[in-house]
């Protein structure tokens, strides 16, 4: 028997249609004789009845044996229910079998999952993922996926951009997080590296003409998992020659507006608010600011320079949190938030109360009426409420805020879970200084060019220089980053040296895009967002883990396969690697 139509197809007008369906045993009852099967696949579920009136007995006897997650294939005709099931999108009609076949029989597995979703724990799911994959949730996650990548793909098409996949064995170049390392058989003790993204290969397609560029890619980078990371991941990698970063912006706003539309059924606005980094961070703490509230921090350091509480003071930033409706907080709940920016490298966070506008408990009696009124002002409470300080360096006082700010908005529920609120955040800092190495850094990556009235004389201050850099931030999560790229090789080779390379080590690591860039490179740039992070926003989950098919777990195994895992010496003996335990 051949399959004709799937398990969520059918309904009251395809009354008196023969059919064929194959799936899952969802549910089995028998009532008496009168034997029902919930037949399920990833479309649906149709209920399936076997009638002893009008079944022949084996056939009866082969449904009878049936149980949960058995794979068949029935037939029968299709008839109205005499009373709908609401909750099935089949619910007004069922199959009347005359035949069945058992394609395979199914242990009783380790966990449910007929629910909507697993209800074991992640270790267990990950071990049968194959099981986990066919809960409802699981299935629903992956069409989002696949629906946001076919969207990508046609708006980009549509845009005359053209696909074009990029190697996986790469060249080990210095991109921020450690390779994945690829031995080679043939080249013995030299290796090639899994890509961390295909950033130098998308701007030599630029150099080869290939003008639009796009690529939903898989990248590598062996850092410590986290429940937005992970050792493999995909993004959508775009680059365009001779573009603006208002070309970026419009292309990049476009495709979201079409993917949110077409995969989450919801329309969006643009273009996109836009902020600067400076404007972030002094506002928001944060370079990702969640949008859909308010809570700005407020900033009193010149106001408490001269302070009589020393620990004000002293603190190079004095910033600060208003936060309405919490000036019943009691001590021990302050105290834990008070451990939390400790845990978050502060020294502390102060705070006063806000009782009909004047101020209450707390740091109250360190401070004088200048301040007290600096404070209130700025605090712009429109009823009572507390007010939380952090001061620190700017860096720490950012941190802890901004982080408490986020904290309080999920644990108040002061935005909404269905509102999807993006913004730009641009004019980046192009360096960054590493104290702890004692040099200079990228900000983002070491190919971005600089604000046009840097160029020239870009090390007369490197802190104070602004790149062509810009982030696509969702409720409080980077999506996408991109930059306006270097193009010529001088340059390219003046911002290797300024990040500390020799010329050895540029050659080494750079020398063939130095050469490429020598002949007739146009001037280029682009953004790549993160797949997974977008389809796990649009489906409402807290790990990245979910709307991926296969992940690895927390600890970067995959439980289901046991890998990684040890391998035959002669396979090490081939490569020429000896293998040290640690």
């Amino acid at each position: 028997m051949n399959r004709t139509n799937t398990c969520g197809e059918l309904r009251k007008s395809d009354s008196g249609k023969y059919v064929v369906l194959s799936g899952w045993v969802h549910k089995y009852r028998n009532l008496g004789g009168l034997i029902f099967l919930d037949l399920r696949d990833r479309y649906g579920i149709t209920q399936v009845m076997f009638d002893p009136k009008n079944t022949a007995d084996n056939v009866l006897k082969t449904a009878d044996l049936c149980r949960n997650e058995y794979v068949v294939t029935v037939s029968g005709s299709v008839q109205i229910k005499p009373e709908p099931n609401k909750n099935l999108a089949t619910g007004e009609i069922e199959i009347a079998a005359d035949g069945i076949i058992i394609e395979n029989e199914s242990t009783t597995p380790p966990f449910n999952f007929l629910n909507g979703k697993s209800d074991a724990k992640e270790e267990v799911r990950l071990q049968y993922r194959y099981l986990d994959l066919r809960s409802e949730k699981m299935t629903s996650n992956l069409l989002v996926r696949h629906k946001v990548c076919m969207s990508i793909r046609n708006y980009l098409s549509e845009k005359g951009f053209i696909e074009i996949e990029t190697p996986t064995f790469s060249k080990s170049t210095p991109e921020g997080a450690r390779d994945y390392l690829v031995p080679s058989r043939l080249y013995p003790g030299q290796f090639f590296a899994l890509p961390q993204s295909p950033q130098i290969y998308k701007q030599l397609l630029m150099v080869g003409g290939q003008d639009k560029y796009f690529q939903i890619a898989r990248c590598y980078r062996d850092e410590d998992s986290r429940k937005d990371r992970q050792p493999e991941f995909t993004q959508i990698d775009i680059e365009k020659s001779f573009p603006t970063e208002e070309d970026i912006f419009s292309l990049t706003e476009g495709m979201f507006a079409a993917l949110m539309n077409e995969a989450a059924g919801t329309e969006i606005k643009i273009p996109f608010e836009r902020l600067s980094y400076k404007t972030a961070m002094e506002e928001y703490g944060v370079d990702k600011p969640d949008l859909r509230f308010g809570l700005k921090l407020k900033n009193i350091t010149e106001a408490t320079r001269n302070s009589g509480f020393s620990v004000f003071a002293n603190a190079q930033c004095v910033k600060f949190l208003a936060v309405e409706g919490l000036e019943n907080l009691s001590r021990k709940q302050i105290g834990e938030y008070e451990d939390y920016a400790k845990h978050l490298g502060g020294k502390g966070l102060a705070f006063i109360k806000l009782i009909g506008g004047k101020p209450d408990g707390g740091i109250t009696k360190f401070l004088n009426e200048a301040e007290i009124n600096a404070i209130t002002s700025k605090a712009e409470l429109s009823k009572d409420g507390i007010v939380f300080f952090a001061a620190d360096s700017e860096l720490i006082s950012n941190k802890v805020l901004g982080a408490l700010r986020n904290r309080l908005g999920d644990e108040l529920n002061l935005y909404d879970r269905n509102v999807f609120k993006f913004c730009w955040i641009v004019d980046f800092p192009m360096f960054e200084f590493n104290p702890d190495e004692n040099r200079w850094q990228a900000m983002h990556h070491m190919f971005t060019m600089p604000k046009v009235e840097f160029i020239e004389n870009i090390e007369d201050d490197l802190a104070a220089v602004i790149g062509q850099l810009y982030d696509l931030v969702l409720n409080g999560v980077e999506l996408a980053s991109g930059s306006i790229r270097i193009h010529k090789s001088d340059y390219q080779k003046k911002i290797f040296k300024i990040l500390g390379m020799n010329d050895a080590e540029i050659d080494n690591k750079f020398g063939f895009l130095l050469n490429a860039f020598k002949y007739g490179a146009p001037p280029h740039g682009g953004i790549a967002a993160g797949i997974d992070r977008i389809v796990q926003i649009l489906c409402g989950e807290d790990s990245i883990r979910e709307v991926m098919a296969f992940p690895k777990s927390k600890n970067q195994n995959c439980l289901m396969m046991n890998a990684p895992s040890e391998v035959d010496k002669s396979q090490l003996d081939e490569l020429g690697i000896e293998v040290k335990k640690k």
